[in-house]
């Protein structure tokens, strides 16, 4: 097959959906499916000449919402050229233009929501939601509607969207999601990070990796790192990431208040065998989240044998639990602390055996090119049901649910 996807932005900074479209697009190469992008960033962005494959940079656009009105001349002129379309992400104009190209010359076109329909954010940012209630019947709801399915990482992402709009409608469509199995050389990656961060050397690191975001629980494990902290002096929290929200400085005086400004170590955004070798250097991974879909850098610590201790709103949860590979717990202050005293209260040998599930977990379920085979067989069955390029049909395979 040849597929085309279509991104608002290539920029590493935005998390899983970046790195996860980094790294299927030489695998399903790899697979004979030609793989090229579309996003709607500035063709001089950085990550745009570093980014694997093919890349049509259409921008700059405008906004957080990425309008650029490029985009629909390009598709009308272009999309019938592919076997399929994979939009990535929802509520910015990457979906919208899409779903109208569609409407009028009949490509058959997929969507990955990321996380968007969780409906955490409906009680979180309840104005916020107001505001989509008014754009979603008349856009993202079409977009969702008229997709030949759109693609969830795990059943329980799958659920949960169902919960955040009344009016939905959908052929659904779980498909597995995963990386590439470290390649890198741990003793330097590890050389690497203790190098850029020589005061951590000694130090018991409990990791958290990933933007600097309300929704990934960070306040609470601040707090719970304060209750736990003194068990052991050598104890050190580790927390990189990008602040895209300033919230470091309201995070920073939180800690200073509750006496762990010493114990936590802000590193910004990791990048190469610095980001790597600070998985190889934690003794464990946390993420706390309010809302996870699936949470790439918790694969990332799966793949390096890192024991991950993570909320029961991270949607891959189960399958932590039952590989034993590390701690579930809600996404609470209390459940926080249960997560960082069950890791502490383990001895030396079981934290070693964890290590070893969390490593089987990881090639078991998370090594991508299991969830490349899965996306291609999806999209073909979903693709074949009324040819290649034959506009928008209804998908009617086992399982599918198109409801209101």
């Amino acid at each position: 097959m040849k597929v085309l996807s279509v991104i608002g932005t290539l920029d590493p900074a935005y998390g899983g959906p970046v790195e996860a479209l980094r790294q299927l697009t030489p695998v399903l190469e790899e697979f004979g499916n030609a793989r090229e992008i579309v996003t709607l960033d500035a063709p001089h962005s950085p990550w745009v000449s570093e980014f694997p494959g093919r890349v049509h940079a259409l921008g700059p656009s405008l906004g957080k919402y990425r309008y650029t009105r490029r985009l629909v001349p390009w598709l009308r002129q272009n999309a019938l050229n592919y076997d399929a379309v994979l939009v990535h992400g929802i509520w910015q104009f990457q979906s919208l233009a899409t779903w109208r190209v569609s409407r009028t010359i009949g490509f058959p076109y997929f969507v990955f929501v990321h996380g968007a329909l969780n409906p955490w954010f409906r009680y979180e940012y309840p104005l916020k939601h107001m505001k989509k209630w008014l754009y979603w019947p008349w856009a993202e709801y079409r977009v969702i509607r008229d997709a030949r399915a759109v693609l969830f990482t795990n059943q329980e992402e799958c659920v949960l969207a169902r919960r955040s709009f009344g009016l939905y409608r959908a052929t659904e469509a779980v498909v597995d999601y995963g990386i590439h199995d470290p390649a890198g050389d741990p003793d330097a990656e590890r050389r690497a990070f203790f190098e850029a961060y020589p005061a951590l050397v000694g130090k018991r690191l409990l990791l958290f990796m990933g933007r600097l975001h309300r929704v990934k629980g960070l306040d609470l494990l601040i707090e719970a790192f304060a209750q736990v902290g003194e068990r052991d002096p050598r104890l050190q929290l580790v927390i990189a990431g990008p602040d895209q929200e300033g919230l470091r400085a309201s995070l920073g005086a939180r800690s200073r208040t509750l006496g762990m400004a010493a114990r936590i170590t802000w590193t910004g955004m990791l990048t190469g065998d610095v980001r790597w070798g600070a998985y190889r250097a934690a003794e464990a991974f946390c993420l706390p989240s309010h809302s996870e879909n699936f949470g790439i850098v918790v694969a990332e610590a799966l793949a390096r044998g890192l024991p991950v201790l993570i909320s029961d709103k991270v949607n891959i949860w189960r399958e932590i639990d039952e590989d034993r590979a590390g701690f579930v717990a809600p996404n609470t202050i209390a459940g926080t602390v249960s997560l960082l005293t069950c890791w502490l209260d383990l001895t030396e040998t079981e934290r070693m055996e964890m290590a070893g599930r969390a490593r089987s977990c990881f090639a078991a379920r998370f090594e991508i090119r299991k969830a490349a085979q899965k996306l291609v067989s999806v999209i073909e069955l979903h693709v074949g049901q009324s040819g290649l390029n034959g506009g928008i049909g209804s998908a009617t395979a086992a399982g599918d649910r198109r409801s209101f």
